[in-house]
């Protein structure tokens, strides 16, 4: 049962999105098509939205082009000023349609928009359609104009904005554990970014056309894609850099410092753990590129610890050995957060900051844990428990065993008595 009820959420999340699509798409064959030259404009720019698309990308808003042409069409109420009717059901199922077809050639190549990606555009394209095009037919909005009709769009697309939030963090955390409030916040804390380009494009693509026609599209999508443009190119300096970080973490293996894959160890379980203490993107970006270097200050020993195994020295060489390492790192030009982690790793518990407590807890775990055989994990635990006074902090260990819990399922119940 453990293994089945990650998989509720989202399968929940998939079911109500291909029930809305499958009653919309039906709606639409039993009453025709209506402002057909609107819905191919659309769609024609939601396809190119989705051919636009960053391949194998799984963030937030990897089609925006697409996503603000939906977002515009769910709030359209007016084409060169003359009222459209084409409802809640044609708006989801142009953009299903739309949606598909670009995502075709993605398919082809093995990638294309995701199934959670694809469930959220429906849910989320539905809602907003909902909340405007009702009251948009009746004639409710016909005489808002100017700031009035610019402010109800911004209020609808945040209220969309949190919808599409609360549908990516519910499987999130559904499939994790991880705490649901943390996973929340951190998707609203990453919509400051290009998914706001979004929504601003968005609304602004359905007051122009309601003035100017379809011909505004055009001109308001170049800006988009400029900046989709601009994103890619940050996207690659980002992985290029990360590319870096991680080989010189590979540099202590590579000189016989550390055993093969501690580092990456390290930095897989110690995000996991922040994940579960609540760290924002950010200071999990830092906690991990310092996971990564934590041991890079043994390159400047000339006795290197036998496997590399610095938990179990005396704190003053931990201390001298971290101190080296914050130094190498600076000297790499990377972020300064990263150095200070590194080198306060070894300081008093009491005095450290958040990621310096998780690198070294996770760090002393692995290096008990992996040589220990089958129950190495919970041994190691348990040292760790026994040294919280002043070593390891209580909140951090105990995360760790939920983390462990979790990935270890003939761990738990040990984990938990424990």
């Amino acid at each position: 049962m453990r293994g089945v009820r990650p998989l509720l959420v989202p399968a929940a999340i998939h079911a109500c999105a291909g029930v809305v699509a499958l009653a919309c798409l039906a709606s639409v064959l039993w009453n025709g098509l209506e402002d057909r030259p609107v819905a191919l404009a659309f769609g024609a720019l939601v396809t190119l939205g989705e051919l636009t698309r960053r391949a194998g990308a799984e963030d937030r808003e990897a089609a925006p082009l697409g996503a603000a042409g939906a977002l515009a069409y769910a709030l359209l109420g007016e084409d060169a000023g003359q009222p459209t009717h084409h409802g809640v059901a044609q708006t989801v199922t142009v953009v299903l349609a739309a949606s598909l077809a670009g995502g075709v050639p993605h398919i082809a190549r093995g990638g294309g928009p995701l199934p959670d990606q694809m469930a959220r555009r429906v849910l989320t394209v539905a809602f907003a359609a909902v909340c405007f095009q009702p009251l948009s037919g009746q004639g409710t909005f016909r005489d808002w104009c100017g700031p009035a009709h610019a402010l109800l769009l911004l209020a609808l697309l945040a209220l969309t904005a949190l919808c599409d939030a609360l549908l990516a963090a519910a499987p999130a955390h559904a499939r994790t554990g991880w705490p649901f409030g943390p996973l929340l916040r951190e998707e609203l804390r990453g919509m400051a970014g290009i998914t706001s380009a979004v929504c601003a494009t968005g609304a602004v693509m359905a007051l122009a056309v309601a003035v100017a026609g379809l011909w505004a599209l055009p001109v308001f999508s170049v800006p988009l894609l400029l900046t989709q443009l601009s994103y890619r190119r940050y996207a690659a300096v980002r992985a290029t850099y990360r590319q870096t970080i991680a080989s010189l973490a590979r540099a202590t293996e590579i000189a016989g410092c550390t055993p093969p894959g501690h580092a990456r160890r390290v930095a897989e379980l110690g995000v996991a753990v922040g994940r579960e203490l609540g760290l924002s993107g950010p200071e999990l970006t830092v906690l991990e590129y310092a996971a990564l270097m934590h041991d890079i200050g043994q390159l400047s020993l000339v006795d290197p610890v036998p496997a590399g195994a610095t938990a179990g020295l005396p704190v003053a060489e931990q201390r001298r050995i971290a101190l080296l390492g914050g130094a190498v790192v600076r000297q790499t030009g990377v972020d300064a957060a990263v150095a200070v982690v590194v080198e306060r790793q070894a300081d008093p518990c009491a005095e450290q900051p958040v990621a310096a407590r998780i690198v070294r807890a996770v760090n002393a775990y692995e290096e008990k844990a992996r040589d220990a055989g089958p129950t190495g994990a919970l041994t190691a635990l348990e040292e760790l428990r026994l040294t919280t006074a002043g070593d390891y902090d209580p909140e951090v260990v105990e995360s760790l065993a939920r983390v462990l819990s979790r990935g270890r399922p003939g761990l738990s119940d040990r984990v938990r008595a424990g």
